[in-house]
């Protein structure tokens, strides 16, 4: 989308990533957007409002309680002005103030009194990250409607690792870009997916697995937010980055990912694409199974089958539901069986005979319908996604 002609408010809070602000401004202004800053207290001790007015070429306000800003443009005008709010970096602060409904400084005032859609990209050291009140503050501000651009996973400036590092600003760009995109035919439905494999501990350093990369569950979990659904991907152990302006939530285990199936209900999508366990060890040893000169015994126990059970959700069983069957053999036959036993929409089968097809680049679908069976050519998994996702726009417009 061409972001010519467009206006974003920029606030710029405190953390070190605040200098990744600066290139977001470049390359927004490259786009043709209009950018106007807002620089918070904290902000202002990582960049200054000259190198902010410098790539923007306006104005950077910085004083709730500024006359001349007020006789200007008074921060109600300001607020508004724009076609979209975007907060980058957001710190732990002023995500806490943002659900809070505080308004103690201009970016607080700003965020309380807008009517425009307002975009987060959260950057902050991962144990706020992952503190119980930085995530039910998120929480609350994803059920007022607000945008996420997930923070990235790495090192970080107070010597740690994890999830907390701000995402990149082309990664940024990209999710304004879909914000002032026109409503998509899936705006306002909210999409559950699952995607990757799950991981079935037999001790602490052994588990059941199998070849899922997640690719695909991941591309379809991007492809239906860029039709502007409100997506939520459950994933299990993947390799991959979070798709940009997608809610993620990572398990393990497929009974984890069964409580976080029915924990993000209820939604108007389900899409099945993980390779979920079947089995599970019935008792995971507690301390790593040693040679004994004779093979130990493995007793398994069966997993929740969570497309049978969100296809029997009652009231709030998605409108649509599609599940996926990766086949060896018979694929057709099969694949509608398992559309019968499990009760569901929809079903994308998939032949993962082979060395090196299950987990590959590239995907081949028999899709079954309650109108028949199409087959699509083999494709990239991306390509794929995006025909699927186009599919059940279809069923929502």
């Amino acid at each position: 989308m061409s972001l010519a002609g467009k206006r974003v408010l920029l606030i710029v809070s405190g953390g070190i990533a605040a200098y990744k602000a600066l290139e977001l401004i470049r390359l927004l202004a490259k786009a043709g957007c209009g950018v106007t800053c807002v620089l918070t207290k904290a902000g202002a001790q990582f960049v200054t409002p000259l190198s902010l007015q410098a790539l923007s070429g306006a104005k950077v306000y910085t004083d709730l309680f500024s006359l001349t800003d007020e006789s200007e443009m008074g921060h109600i005008e300001l607020s508004r002005a724009a076609d979209l709010v975007v907060v980058v970096p957001a710190s732990a602060n002023i995500c806490a103030k943002m659900a809070a409904g505080m308004a103690d400084d201009l970016a607080t005032t700003l965020l309380l009194a807008t009517d425009k859609r307002v975009l987060v990209a959260p950057a902050m050291n991962v144990r706020m990250w992952q503190h119980a009140a930085t995530v039910a503050n998120l929480a609350v501000l994803e059920q007022r409607g607000v945008l996420f651009v997930p923070p990235d996973e790495g090192p970080m400036a107070c010597g740690e690792f994890g999830p907390g590092r701000l995402a990149e600003p082309p990664v940024i760009l990209a999710a304004i870009e879909r914000a002032l995109a026109p409503a998509g035919p899936l705006s306002g439905r909210h999409a559950i997916v699952t995607s990757g494999p799950t991981h079935e501990p037999i001790d602490p350093v052994r588990f059941i697995a199998n070849r899922s990369s997640g690719k695909q569950g991941h591309a379809i979990a991007a492809a239906l937010a860029a039709l502007g659904a409100r997506v939520t991907l459950v994933s299990g152990p993947v390799s991959l980055a979070d798709p940009a302006g997608v809610t993620v939530v990572r398990v393990e285990t497929a009974v984890q990912m069964f409580d976080a199936v029915l924990a993000a209900l209820p939604a108007d999508i389900a899409v099945c694409a993980a390779a979920v366990g079947d089995w599970r060890a019935e008792a995971a040893a507690v301390q790593k199974i040693k040679k004994s000169g004779e093979a130990p015994v493995l007793r398994l126990a069966e997993n929740p089958d969570i497309l049978a059970e969100i296809s029997a959700a009652g009231a709030e069983r998605p409108r649509l539901v599609v599940g996926f069957a990766a086949e060896t053999e018979n694929v057709a036959e099969h694949a509608e069986s398992k559309k019968r036993r499990k009760g569901c929409d929809w079903i994308c089968a998939n032949n993962v005979g082979g060395t090196g097809v299950f987990g590959g680049a590239e995907n081949e679908i028999l899709l079954l319908t309650e109108a028949g069976a199409e087959t699509w050519p083999r494709m990239n998994k991306a390509a794929v996604a995006d025909r699927l996702a186009a599919r059940i726009a279809k069923v929502f417009t």
